[in-house]
C-alpha cells in the first residue's frame, strides 16, 4: 500500500532576493576616500628650500580605487590586469578586463582615471616592460618599492578596508559597494538598464537589477515615527 502525502503537490513560498546585500558607498564617500589618500609629501631639501616627493603606494592605491569607481568592475579584475590590458583603441584609453567564465571586454578609461593610472606607471617606472607583466603589483612593506607580483583580490579589499579606516568611513564598505554604487548612480541619471547591465558584466539584467538601490530610502526620519 501506498501512502500518499497530501502535502506534496503543494508548493512553498519561493524566497524572492529583490535587492542584494552588498552596502552601497555613496558618492559623497567615495569622494573623501579617493581625497585622502596621500600621494605626495612636501620634504625640505636641506638649502632652505622643499622639493616635493611622490609616494608610490599611494599613488597604486589611488589608481585601484578609481578603477573601482569608475569601471565597476570586480577586485578580482582589477587583480588580473597586465600592462597590456591599459591600452589605446585608437580613440581612447581603455582598460580590457578578464571577467568569469573566461570573459573578456573593454571599458573605456575616463580622463581623470588614465591620470591616476599614468601617474602610477611612472613613478613606478614599469610603462616599458613587457605587456603580460601585472599592472598593480604588491610591494615590500617596509621598502614600499614594487615587487614582480601582481595585487590578489584579497591584498585588493585589504587595501580598501585599510583606506577606509584611515578616511574614517564605514569599514563595511567593501569593494563590491562601489560596483553597487556604479550601477544605482547611472540607472538614477536614466541610462539604459542594458548598458548598464554591460558595464558591470552581467548576463541577465536581473542580477544588475540586484544592485540597484534606489528603493533603499527608509530614513531615520521613517523609522523615528514607528509608534510602538
Amino acid at each position: 500500500m501506498v501512502v500518499l502525502n497530501p502535502a506534496a503537490s503543494v508548493r512553498g513560498v519561493k524566497d524572492e532576493t529583490v535587492e542584494g546585500k552588498t552596502p552601497e558607498i555613496t558618492l559623497e564617500q567615495a569622494r573623501t576616500l579617493l581625497a585622502s589618500i596621500q600621494v605626495a609629501r612636501v620634504v625640505d631639501d636641506g638649502q632652505g628650500g622643499t622639493v616635493e616627493t611622490l609616494l608610490l603606494v599611494g599613488l597604486r592605491d589611488r589608481a585601484i580605487l578609481a578603477t573601482l569607481k569608475f569601471t565597476a568592475c570586480r577586485a578580482g579584475a582589477v587583480a588580473k590586469l597586465r600592462l597590456g590590458d591599459f591600452q589605446h583603441d585608437g580613440a581612447q584609453y581603455v582598460l580590457r578586463f578578464q571577467e568569469k567564465a573566461a570573459k573578456s571586454r573593454e571599458i573605456p578609461v575616463r580622463h581623470d582615471l588614465e591620470g591616476y593610472i599614468r601617474a602610477y606607471l611612472d613613478v613606478a617606472g614599469i610603462a616599458a616592460e613587457a605587456k603580460d607583466r601585472p599592472l598593480f603589483r604588491s610591494t615590500l612593506r617596509r621598502t614600499k618599492q614594487l615587487t614582480g607580483n601582481p595585487m590578489t583580490s584579497k591584498s585588493i579589499c585589504e587595501l580598501v578596508k585599510r583606506r577606509l579606516k584611515d578616511a574614517g568611513l564605514p569599514e563595511r564598505l567593501s569593494p563590491h559597494s562601489f560596483r553597487v554604487a556604479a550601477v544605482t548612480d547611472l540607472l538614477t541619471q536614466g541610462v539604459p538598464l542594458e548598458d548598464v547591465q554591460f558595464l558591470a558584466g552581467h548576463s541577465e539584467p536581473r542580477t544588475t537589477a540586484l544592485y540597484d538601490r534606489r528603493q533603499k530610502k527608509v530614513t531615520r526620519n521613517i523609522v523615528e515615527r514607528i509608534s510602538i
